[in-house]
């Protein structure tokens, strides 16, 4: 849901090359990860059609604020977990800046937000599951909170890096990219609410789709 939507050299260099190097590390860590423990190959599946669903609706852009949109990055996170969540982030970022739809010098930014979305989602998930909430519920308050938490990442990224060529100021530019977030988490509860629903019907027709609670967590504890 949440996306750095500015252009090539929007960002300052030394912010380009922190943010490149810190989610370089983060897919790195997680390519380590998976390559240790495996991955179960139905989970597999599901991050490929999750990335194909997310990428197309990704690039239907609301333009307001400097756009917004959904993305369902807190779905895929869900159903994919939260190794492959973040490869589905970066690979529907890369095929969204070939195609104009952010920066790709902001590529490790948006990949950090969207796998934020993603493992933030999942973890909501599980607990809340382990909890004995139902699907819907569950997974309308892990995504929505998944997502709250990438469209807080992404102020406090825009903010700390600057824009160059900007007119603002630090502390109007805080203000502005606070409206931006706040904007971003109205829409999180929308997005929210559609994940709860997808979620209950996989729960539905493929319950084994599902996993329930805890047990969720094996794969990254592995």
């Amino acid at each position: 849901m949440a996306h750095i939507h500015l252009g090539e050299g929007a960002f300052p260099l030394w912010a380009l090359v922190v943010w490149s190097l810190v989610g370089g590390g983060l897919i790195a860590v997680v390519v380590y990860r998976i390559r240790r423990s495996g991955i179960d190959s139905r989970r597999i599946a599901l991050a490929g059609i999750a990335a194909a669903a997310s990428f197309a609706v990704f690039q239907l852009n609301i333009p307001i604020w400097g756009g917004i949109h959904l993305n369902f990055t807190a779905l895929v996170g869900i159903l994919a977990g939260p190794l492959l969540g973040p490869i589905v982030a970066l690979v529907v970022n890369v095929f969204s800046a070939a195609l104009g739809h952010g920066a790709i010098g902001l590529l490790g930014a948006n990949t950090l937000v969207n796998a934020t979305e993603a493992v933030g989602a999942f973890y909501g998930f599980c607990l809340l599951r382990g909890a004995d909430w139902d699907p819907f519920p569950a997974g309308t308050a892990a995504a929505t909170l998944g997502l709250a938490a990438g469209a807080v990442l992404m102020g406090v990224i825009v903010v700390v890096s600057g824009v160059n060529g900007s007119a603002l100021g630090r502390s109007d530019l805080t203000i502005a990219v606070a409206g931006m977030v706040a904007l971003n988490l109205g829409v999180a509860v929308v997005e929210g609410l559609l994940t709860g629903l997808i979620v209950r019907f996989i729960a539905s027709i493929r319950p084994d789709l599902i996993d329930v609670g805890v047990d969720r967590l094996a794969e990254v504890r592995a």
